[in-house]
């Protein structure tokens, strides 16, 4: 697993995990998307750090696209990570992550991971059945909770959370599937601050996931993230250290949104 590229996008971006015993929460129980639309595509950049010196190591795209599936019209998104040419030198990564979003509550009614990490392959084929409460991946049949999300998904869900609902403190607890297990999961909000990123200075909605002790994490609440006060809720850094160094991702480009980037307060 890369420590640059894995850690800085893969488990950062598309998520923390931890195994916590929580409640799914309400809040990921079925919403109308108010945040994304057709065509959005976000491009967020890597960067490593391990002698105080941030290097850019890779970055990944994020894009969401309607279409139609089993009769539905379904969310098409999209995460792609790559590693850049000088550490492919290393660790060459390649990663591809797909879900399709029913759009009249945003679950997940299919994921595609397929992923090439330093040669180490990995690729799954989930389709959800909501209603058996069961995942049917390339491995088996799986039972889910309910309001289940994949790593994907719970992405664009999550940036249709109205955070004014809470207060500085609070976990917003979530499932979701992945490597054919379920995963109890929270974020904790810290409230609201202005934050400058090598895009530029925003007001900004700040939260920490929970993470588990592992070979790169340190266990607890490392992470830091951040997304844009307006209602786009935009994704603009995350950052957290790492067994050696420390990662840096931040936004650096996006077509195609919702609503005026109005948290943009100054260019860099």
């Amino acid at each position: 697993m890369s420590v640059i590229f894995k850690a800085g996008v893969v488990l950062i971006i598309l998520s923390a995990f931890t195994q916590q015993r929580l409640e799914p929460s309400g809040v990921f129980c079925g919403i109308k998307n108010t945040a994304f639309q057709e065509g959005e595509v976000i491009t967020m950049k890597v960067f490593y750090n391990s002698l105080g010196l941030y290097i850019g190591a890779g970055e990944a795209t994020f894009s969401a696209n309607l279409e139609r599936f089993n009769g539905k019209t379904v969310y098409h998104c999209v995460g792609e990570g790559k590693s850049y040419s000088f550490f492919d030198n290393f660790f060459k990564v390649r990663d591809r992550y797909e879900t399709y979003i029913d759009t009249s509550n945003l679950f997940p009614v299919k994921f595609i991971r397929n992923v090439d990490e330093g040669g180490y392959k990995i690729y799954n084929n989930v389709t959800f059945n909501h209603i058996a409460g069961t995942a049917v991946s390339t491995n088996g049949v799986f039972k889910t909770t309910s309001c289940i999300q994949d790593v994907i998904s719970s992405i664009y869900y999550a940036r249709n959370i109205n955070f004014d609902q809470y207060q500085p403190g609070d976990k917003i607890p979530f499932d979701m599937f992945l490597d054919d297990e379920v995963y109890h999961l929270y974020i904790r909000y810290l409230g609201k601050e202005n934050v400058k990123t090598r895009y530029g200075k925003f007001r900004a909605i700040k939260f920490k996931p929970l993470l588990i002790k592992g070979t790169m994490f340190q266990g607890g609440e490392k992470m830091t993230a951040w997304v844009s006060d307006d209602p786009n809720h935009l994704i603009l850094r995350v950052e957290s250290p790492i067994a050696v160094g420390s990662v840096k991702v931040d936004m650096y480009g996006y077509k195609n949104l919702r609503y005026p980037l109005t948290s943009l307060l100054s260019f860099r």
